[in-house]
């Protein structure tokens, strides 16, 4: 059964899993992208999408004039690149939050979002807390389906610099084989365009509620999304 056109605002375009985003939606009928940004994106050869530009405050008046059905959030970045524990959390809770608001006030319904795995409001980890504090905070945004992933180290070539992460995804594999089993597969990396992949196939999904996907129903996702 062919699956209907779904309008996607996407606020997080040049990181790893917007850009690749991108990249899986070339050639296809079935989702439409609009990216709301900072800067312009680089777009992938073939693309059909608009980027909307602007600074944060102007968000709001741009992902409303993106007249879309979800809310894709790739938003993301690390301590070291932010520059401190507040640069971080002002995007990773405050700027991912404030989206969300935007999206709510211009009717959009469904949201999906990028999380991280482990990801838990009162964690002793700075940066789960984080995460976990900005789930929370979504839920209550009273969004008709609120989509959470929560993918391990994310595969994929990324165009700024992150020399740890590079290493972990060298190493992330082995593990995986090694040590990444049965209570443990959530933490198993995953690559961008497995999750990308997911992000389209939960555009589609009509169920109301608040979903957590884990290492493995992402994969279960994107089956479905061949089908």
């Amino acid at each position: 059964m062919a699956k209907t056109g779904v309008r996607m605002c996407l606020v997080g375009a040049t990181g790893l899993v917007g850009s690749t985003l991108m990249a899986e939606a070339v050639g296809r009928d079935d989702v439409r992208l609009v990216g709301v940004g900072r800067r312009e994106a680089e777009l992938p050869a073939g693309a059909r999408m608009e980027m909307l530009v602007g600074e944060p405050i102007d968000w709001p008046q741009l992902i409303a004039a993106a007249q879309a059905d979800v809310l894709v959030c790739a938003l993301g970045t690390t301590i070291k690149t932010a520059g401190s524990e507040e640069a971080f959390r002002a995007v990773d809770h405050d700027l991912v939050r404030f989206s969300a608001e935007a999206a709510r006030a211009a009717g959009i319904e469904h949201m999906i979002v990028v999380s991280s795995v482990g990801a838990m409001r009162g964690s002793k980890n700075f940066y789960l807390s984080v995460k976990g504090e900005t789930e929370e905070a979504l839920g209550k945004l009273g969004f008709r389906r609120l989509d959470i992933l929560r993918p391990g180290v994310l595969r994929g070539h990324r165009q700024e610099r992150r020399p740890l992460e590079r290493l972990a995804q060298i190493f992330a594999p082995i593990l995986d084989f090694l040590v990444l089993h049965g209570k443990y597969r959530c933490y198993r990396s995953i690559s961008a365009a497995k999750v990308a992949q997911a992000i389209m196939a939960l555009s589609h999904e009509k169920a109301r509620g608040r979903f957590v996907h884990d290492y493995d129903a992402m994969l279960r996702a994107v089956r479905r999304g061949g089908d």
